[in-house]
């Protein structure tokens, strides 16, 4: 009888045992579901007489503002932490460099450009398509960006008129964690981008 009431009851606690299990992963599933949603950023959009893009609300724009001539022509900053003036002159030499010093974890920089003197080619890397112009995106493990910590750059070159023209230059500098999500996020800003002028 005992040796029943023993089989019955580890019966009864196996039983107990699988029904927690099934609602305990039922509810896992739904906590997985709702953390997804929670993690797709906010968006903002951001405009200049340039150019304009949706970027996730973490990426505070920093406007360029520089007296002297330079090689380039900044067009707007984003990144999630202070950014600070890229360029330094001694004597009569102009020296610049990235705008953060060193990104912080899961940090993020994006820099929009114009290139001088004008480029011939797009050169290496992938086919893409911004605000309908053909462009070439290279992605690499470090790349220039390691220089202040990154671990992931995204170079995107933009022919913004026919060629030999000034074309747009865009570099993300990417920190994990969460790289996989701040690479999505690049690839929204980049498929939301508008160019003010062809």
């Amino acid at each position: 009888m005992e040796a029943r009431l023993t089989q019955r009851r580890l019966l009864m606690g196996a039983a107990a045992l699988v029904a927690l299990v099934a609602v305990t992963s039922g509810c896992g599933g739904g906590t997985d579901a709702q953390a997804a949603a929670k993690t797709a950023p906010k968006l903002v959009t951001y405009s200049n007489s340039l150019l304009s893009f949706s970027h996730p609300a973490a990426w505070k724009t920093y406007p360029f503002r520089w007296a002297g001539e330079l090689h380039f022509r900044p067009m707007v900053y984003l990144s999630t932490q202070p950014v600070q003036d890229p360029c330094s002159t001694k004597g009569n030499t102009t020296s610049c460099g990235f705008p953060v010093k060193q990104l912080e974890p899961g940090g993020v920089l994006v820099t929009w450009n114009a290139s001088n003197p004008p480029t011939m080619a797009l050169g290496p890397g992938s086919r893409v398509q911004v605000d309908g112009h053909q462009a070439r995106r290279v992605d690499s493990a470090g790349g220039m960006c390691r220089s202040i910590g990154a671990d992931r750059t995204i170079d995107v070159l933009i022919p913004t008129k026919p060629l030999p023209s000034t074309p747009t230059e865009f570099t993300a500098c990417l920190r994990g964690p969460g790289l996989a999500q701040e690479e999505k996020s690049v690839d929204a800003l980049l498929a939301s981008t508008k160019f003010a002028s062809q």
